[in-house]
C-alpha cells in the first residue's frame, strides 16, 4: 500500500511521541494530535517537514470527528491511526469517586471507541489502526479498577473492530505495554518500593522504553503485518506471566 498520512492521538509525549518519531523517520507524513495543542505544535516543529500538530480531545466526539475530517480533506489519505491517549485515576473501589471512574473510562475506553469510529469512517481501505492497551487489560491490580476495566475493554474493542473493518482490509490490533518510562507512570517512583516491586515481577528485570513500543507500532502499520488483525501484543518484559504489584499496600505503607 502506498504510504499515507498517519495520525497519532496522544502524540505529544511518551509512547505517542516515540511513535511519531518512528513513523516520521520512515517517510510517513505524521499528524501529532494531542489534547495539549501547544505541545502538539511544538512536537510537529521538532519533526520538521512532513509533520503537523493538531488539537484533539478524545472525550469529545465533535473534536475527534473534526480531526479526522480536517486531515482527510486537507491532506488526503489516512493510512495509519494510533491511539496512545491515556490516564489513570487510582483508588480502592470503595473510595473511588464516580468522577474518577468516568474520567479514566472516558479517556481510555470511550476515547479509543471514538478514534476507531471516526478512523473507520475516514481512512483508506487497507489501513492500520493500533490501540495502546495495557498489561492491566488482563492483569488486575488493587487500586486500579477503573484503569484495568478500561483497558480490558480496549482489548475486546480491538477484536470487534477487527471483525467489522476486515471487509475493507483495515487491520485493528492492540499493544499491551507494562511499566514504560513515560510521564503517565512518573508517579510510580514517588511511592517507596513500588518500582522495585514492578521490576521484581518483570522477568527481564527492567522497565521499557517508549521507543521499544514504537517499533512494534511501526511493524503493525507496515506491510509485514498485512495478515495480522484482532491481535494483542504483550511487550512488557514478561510481566504478564507474574503478578501485579499491590498498589494499595504500598500506599498504605506511606501513611504515618
Amino acid at each position: 500500500m502506498k504510504e499515507a498520512n498517519a495520525i497519532v492521538v496522544g502524540g505529544a509525549s511518551g509512547i505517542g511521541w516515540a511513535t511519531c518519531r518512528r513513523l516520521h523517520a520512515r517517510g510517513t507524513q505524521v499528524i501529532v494530535a494531542d489534547v495539549n495543542a501547544d505541545a502538539a505544535l511544538l512536537r510537529a516543529g521538532e519533526l520538521g517537514n512532513g509533520a503537523m500538530g493538531r488539537h484533539v480531545d478524545v472525550r469529545d466526539e465533535d473534536s475527534v470527528e473534526r480531526l479526522f475530517d480536517e486531515i482527510a480533506s486537507e491532506f488526503g489519505d489516512i493510512g495509519t491511526v494510533v491511539d496512545c491517549a491515556g490516564l489513570s485515576v487510582p483508588g480502592a473501589i470503595t473510595d473511588l469517586s464516580l468522577e474518577g471512574w468516568r474520567t479514566t473510562l472516558d479517556v481510555c475506553l470511550t476515547g479509543a471507541f471514538l478514534v476507531v469510529k471516526h478512523a473507520g469512517r475516514r481512512m483508506v481501505d487497507g489501513g492500520s489502526i493500533t490501540l495502546i492497551a495495557s498489561l492491566n487489560g488482563r492483569q488486575p491490580g488493587t487500586g486500579m479498577a477503573a484503569y484495568c476495566s478500561a483497558k480490558a475493554g480496549v482489548l475486546m474493542l480491538t477484536e470487534v473492530a477487527a471483525l467489522e473493518l476486515a471487509p475493507r482490509r483495515i487491520r485493528v490490533n492492540s499493544i499491551s505495554p507494562g511499566l514504560v518510562d513515560t510521564p503517565l507512570v512518573a508517579g510510580v517512583s514517588l511511592v517507596p518500593g513500588l518500582t522495585e516491586d514492578y521490576l521484581e515481577n518483570t522477568p527481564l528485570g527492567r522497565s521499557g522504553r517508549p521507543e521499544e513500543i514504537a517499533e512494534v507500532v511501526a511493524f503493525l502499520a507496515s506491510d509485514a503485518a498485512a495478515w495480522m488483525t484482532g491481535a494483542n501484543i504483550d511487550i512488557n518484559g514478561g510481566a504478564h506471566t507474574r503478578r501485579y504489584p499491590d498498589l494499595l499496600a504500598h500506599l498504605a505503607a506511606m501513611s504515618p
